[in-house]
């Protein structure tokens, strides 16, 4: 990926600098063919025009016609598929292009685009729970559940976006390479945000009797 397509932003992928004590973890994109393949339905629609296709030969005997008359339907048809699967097939690699991932010690960034990028941050605080949908190759999908209350638009996520889950839409790391080894990532950072988040809200232990608390201050633990 060029970094020329992000020469707006200080770091590739990310609308600012991290602030003092957040660190970058791993930063990655989509495999174009993979998003092509799920989300773009390349192959739905492959086969589509591959049926229309085949079918112009079944009419025609079915019509009592001349086979050869199909041949002319048969070749605008291919054509027509061809270009849209072109123009699919484009659109997925221009979107994986200007798709970064970025797991951070504090948060998920999501910066895509193809002709208006935005980024959508996620906290870990809203973050509830990260799946992962592995295939063949290595190759997977992370999707995120949200906590109660916290939303993103199916539509402004598509195609970052777990499918069919429109009632409450859950971003998702699309057809990653090493999908398992951004997974455990991913899940020893949350790990390590609700284990400061814990220690963050233990109580303080009791003071012992011989020991004085100056008044508005907790006794150390």
């Amino acid at each position: 990926m060029s970094h020329d397509d992000f020469a707006f932003e200080p770091l590739p992928g990310l609308p600012a600098l991290p602030p003092e004590g957040e660190t970058i973890l791993w930063q990655g994109s989509p495999d174009w063919r993979g998003l092509a393949w799920r989300a773009f339905h390349l192959r739905e629609v492959t086969f589509y025009f591959a049926a229309l296709v085949a079918a112009q030969p079944v009419l025609a005997l079915m019509q009592g016609t001349a086979v050869s008359a199909t041949l002319l339907p048969m070749t605008f048809i291919a054509l027509a598929g061809s270009v849209a699967l072109g123009v699919l097939g484009m659109l997925a690699w221009l979107s994986a292009r200007g798709t970064v991932y970025t797991i951070t010690s504090r948060r998920l960034v999501m910066r895509f685009g193809i002709a208006l990028p935005m980024t959508i941050n996620l906290p870990f605080t809203v973050i509830a729970e990260a799946g992962l949908r592995l295939r063949r190759g290595g190759r997977g999908d992370l999707p995120i559940g949200l906590v109660p209350g916290e939303r993103v638009s199916y539509i402004v996520l598509w195609p970052h976006a777990r499918p069919w889950r429109m009632g409450r839409p859950e971003p998702m790391l699309r057809d990653l390479p090493e999908a398992e080894r951004v997974a455990d990532i991913l899940a020893r950072a949350l790990a390590a945000q609700a284990g400061a988040a814990v220690a963050k809200r233990q109580p303080a232990s009791p003071a012992s009797h011989d020991q004085r608390v100056p008044q508005g201050m907790a006794a150390a633990g």
